[in-house]
């Protein structure tokens, strides 16, 4: 017997906002809001999803998952990440991986990684 994955949550105090924000920024769709308590963003040519919902205290600190994308422009991508509301964290750079640590407008962060220049 294996496990698949079926989605990945984000806890937050404010759901609506999060799932919004993160359906625009990968071009997914909101498919499920259940009445303000938990969206599910479908993405596009995925079977993944992610998922938003309203907890009364997220886990303070570092969360201990997150998010690894990519991008073949990563300079551009940051920025227009930035001017979406995330919040550069760090840049990182190991052999021929570069990657930037952003939040997003919850303080979740996650990573976008790219080629040299």
């Amino acid at each position: 017997m294996a496990l698949t994955l079926g989605m990945i949550t984000f806890d937050t105090t404010d759901p609506g906002p999060l799932a919004k924000w993160w359906a625009k920024q990968t071009a997914g769709t909101i498919e499920q809001e259940n009445d303000g308590w938990f969206y599910v963003v479908a993405l596009p040519d995925s079977a993944q999803k992610l998922a938003f919902q309203k907890v009364g205290d997220p886990t303070p600190g570092k969360n201990r998952i997150h998010l690894d994308l990519a991008s073949d422009d990563l300079d551009g991508e940051v920025g227009r990440l930035s001017a979406e509301g995330a919040t550069e964290v760090a840049r990182h750079e190991m052999g021929d991986l570069r990657w930037v640590t952003l939040a997003d407008p919850d303080g979740n962060q996650f990573c976008v990684s790219g080629p040299h220049p």
